[in-house]
């Protein structure tokens, strides 16, 4: 039981969770620390929406341009590594560095009088900023796979699929969530731009500070931007190491 309660509270994950919720739920709470630290501003405290609400859209937010890059990335990075697509390698990767280069303010702009002020133009901006870690982590993940694995598995009789399937994703799937990872930590700061657009995310507070001066309103959207973007890569650091414990259970059953 010690044991248990020494590795809860040591884990630096929890921690960070802690103070991050207490930031979500508490913030309004914080005002005399703030009027404390800028005294010259009436209002300290963002109160037009609550953060637990901008929490929850800019999650959405990123859950949904994410989930679109990676079925594209990856996607893309099979289509590219099959005998078939090799030709067409280097015109995907530089489309999606492309991509990745262009500033998304500068996609908001071209898309917002097409789509209107919405969600969508955001959405668009960052799928095209967040292709490029996972095309390269699915390329790259899929040429780390061993020569005998393939080998062993045309020995067996597998069909290409088959091959896909049960033995190249698996053995590239940690280098294709490291990929997966940066895409969504990038996300999960650049979202705050869909506020310019009329989108409600974490962005709303440091849009209005920016605007009207408020640098409290600006620290208050920053910290917990940053504190999210923590505990979400905590989250992918975790996921890859159990991935990759499975990976050896796999392979030292299938060994024996």
């Amino acid at each position: 039981m010690k044991h248990v309660l020494r590795r809860v509270f040591t884990d630096p994950f929890l921690w960070v969770l802690a103070l991050l919720l207490a930031l979500i739920f508490g913030m309004t709470s914080l005002g005399g620390l703030f009027h404390w630290m800028f005294p010259e501003l009436s209002r300290p405290v963002y109160q037009q929406e609550s953060f637990a609400s901008l929490v929850e859209a800019h999650l959405l937010l990123v859950g949904v341009s994410s989930l679109i890059a990676v079925v594209i990335g990856v996607a893309a990075g099979v289509g590219v590594t099959r005998p078939a697509g090799k030709e067409f390698r280097s015109l995907v990767e530089t489309l999606v560095a492309m991509g990745q280069t262009f500033p998304p303010v500068a996609v908001l702009a071209v898309a917002v009088p097409v789509m209107g002020f919405s969600e969508k133009p955001a959405i668009i901006a960052l799928v095209l900023y967040g292709l490029l870690p996972i095309l390269q982590g699915t390329i790259a993940g899929i040429e780390s796979v061993p020569a005998s694995a393939r080998e062993i598995a045309q020995g067996v009789g597998m069909s290409r699929w088959q091959m896909l399937r049960k033995v190249e994703i698996p053995l590239a799937a940690p280098v294709i969530i490291a990929g997966i990872r940066t895409s969504v930590i990038i996300n999960i700061g650049t979202a705050a731009i869909a506020s310019t657009v009329g989108t409600s995310s974490l962005g709303s507070p440091i849009i209005i500070g920016l605007s009207g001066f408020n640098t409290a309103y600006v620290l208050q959207g920053a910290v917990i931007v940053a504190l999210l973007a923590i505990c979400v890569d905590m989250l992918f650091e975790r996921w890859s190491r159990w991935l990759q414990r499975w990976q050896q259970r796999s392979g030292g059953e299938s060994v024996r």
